[in-house]
């Protein structure tokens, strides 16, 4: 987002909030004595954002209140996470998941027109998507692409055990919102089978 102004301290906190401080920070908000402690403490600013600094540059790669702790107690940014998931050819949409559990895991929706030119380059029969995402070779496409992206993130980040979708997930279905953020409550509730699944079968070789 930018570099640090000179008269304004940053650091990043333990759990990879920005806080800042400075004389640019709000002295508190007006007549809100419990919000201005939530966010003033210390003299540092708690912004809510999750970042990183990188060579004089701030870098915000997640909100506070999207991040989730493992069972273990690594916080867990699941938006970086999901971003590079969504860099593969084959993956269109996908959620992290893991609050609470001892690993994250992911809902992953595949990109089916990209799939379906996979399959007939190799000649595969090509039925239904959803069908095909309960089909070895397709899962083991997903598989290799999500170690490829797992390679880039430490061993707590990585995801170790996921489920692919039939479907992209739907503002009418309370999964995302009208500018297309994930309702992951939403999501949760629709996808609990699968979520249960994940963790109940987690010795699975990722899928």
């Amino acid at each position: 987002v930018g570099k640090i102004f000179r008269n304004v301290e940053v650091k990043i906190a333990e759990d990879g909030e920005i806080c800042c401080k400075g004389p640019i920070v709000i002295l508190g908000y007006y007549r809100e004595p419990e919000i201005t402690r939530e966010v003033l403490r210390d003299g540092w600013f708690h912004t809510g954002d999750i970042g990183e600094l990188r060579e004089g540059f701030l870098a915000i790669t997640d909100r506070k209140k999207e991040m989730f702790k493992t069972s273990g107690g690594k916080y867990i940014a699941p938006q970086l996470i999901e971003n590079a998931l969504k860099e593969s050819l084959y993956i269109e949409q996908c959620m992290v998941i893991g609050d609470g559990q001892r690993f994250p895991g992911a809902l992953i929706v595949p990109d089916f027109v990209q799939v379906r030119n996979w399959c007939a380059e190799r000649q595969l029969p090509y039925s239904t998507d959803a069908d095909m995402i309960q089909q070895k070779p397709l899962l083991q496409l997903l598989h290799e692409e999500v170690e490829l992206i797992n390679a880039r993130f430490a061993g707590w980040e990585r995801i170790k055990a996921f489920r692919l979708l039939p479907r992209l997930f739907s503002i009418e279905e309370g999964e995302i919102t009208p500018t297309l953020k994930l309702k992951r409550k939403g999501i949760l509730q629709n996808y609990r089978a699968l979520t249960e699944e994940i963790y109940r079968d987690s010795g699975s070789s990722g899928c």
